[in-house]
């Protein structure tokens, strides 16, 4: 994080710690890979997360600067409409992770893994 955007060392250590959260946040959401490349869903993290941090904005109203202000609601509300579009996300990944699994045993056990009807032959 650039030190020369905040004011001071203590406005600095406090968005390392929003920023903590808003990782926390995207990372329970499936927008960030956890540090093994995994993507994780879990909503009621996420939720934790926004709370907090409103909770913050909250209880910093009038000891934030106007910048501090506007990037701490900034966070917040991009948290909150991605916090809305999860659920779609999360089944779009389970759709095709899905459809992966049954393309895989098409391939691996072909006799009894799922199959199309490709050619309509008359008996």
């Amino acid at each position: 994080m650039e030190k020369e955007f905040f004011d001071d060392d203590m406005s600095a250590h406090f968005f390392q710690l929003v920023l903590m959260l808003q990782r926390s946040a995207m990372m329970h959401m499936g927008l960030l890979p956890d540090s093994e490349g995994r993507v994780h869903y879990n909503l009621g993290e996420t939720k934790a997360a926004i709370d907090t941090l409103s909770m913050f904005k909250d209880k910093t109203t009038g000891n934030l600067t106007d910048k501090e202000a506007t990037m701490l609601n900034g966070i917040i509300s991009e948290l909150q409409l991605q916090f809305v579009k999860a659920p779609a996300r999360q089944r779009a990944l389970e759709d095709q992770v899905e459809e992966s699994e049954a393309v895989k045993e098409t391939f691996l056990n072909p006799k009894e893994g799922p199959a199309e009807i490709i050619t309509d032959e008359e008996e």
